[in-house]
């Protein structure tokens, strides 16, 4: 089964004083879904939003909405970003210290799909068991905690490995 490509671009780019708008031009512009960054100040050096604004974007979109929680102990806040309807929740394999199968499987029971994501300098051993559990994979192509880096072209090696078994 061939996988169309998707695209989510990141709210965390958006002018943050006119997110409905900036929402509005998104779906204009044929975004598959919303890539939602969420940040505590301790797994990244930044800090943006929680689930009072997934909750508030999902009263004004219907496209689907990917919380990517960039978070330490992200298992303490699935049910709040379920809750406020995220459709996927992303975690990364370096916050879920060794319990990522048993995050994977809360995501699940709260009926969201559930996404992974490693850091551009974690190799992709560390998530190839959960491939086949997993609806989302973000392999990060810069350093997770700020907007507007340089794309990593070395991760592109990385990002080819991992769809081909998805793609199967």
């Amino acid at each position: 089964m061939k996988r169309k490509i998707k695209v989510a671009p990141s709210v965390i780019a958006a002018d943050q004083a006119r997110l409905g708008e900036e929402v509005k031009r998104m779906e204009k512009a044929g975004a598959d879904l919303l890539h939602i960054d969420v940040m505590d100040g301790h797994f990244v050096p930044n800090i943006t939003i929680g689930p009072d604004v997934v909750r508030a974007l999902n009263k004004i979109t219907d496209l689907p909405l990917d919380a990517h929680l960039m978070i330490a102990e992200p298992q303490k806040y699935i049910r709040a970003f379920s809750q406020a309807g995220a459709d996927y929740i992303t975690v990364h394999i370096e916050a879920c210290e060794g319990r990522a199968r048993e995050v994977i499987s809360q995501i699940k029971a709260l009926g969201r799909k559930a996404g992974i994501s490693l850091n551009p300098s974690t190799p992709l051993s560390a998530i190839k068991k959960l491939l086949k559990e997993v609806d989302l994979v973000l392999v990060m192509a810069v350093e997770p905690g700020f907007c507007g880096q340089k794309f990593m072209l070395s991760v592109t090696a990385k990002i080819n490995l991992c769809a081909r078994p998805l793609k199967a």
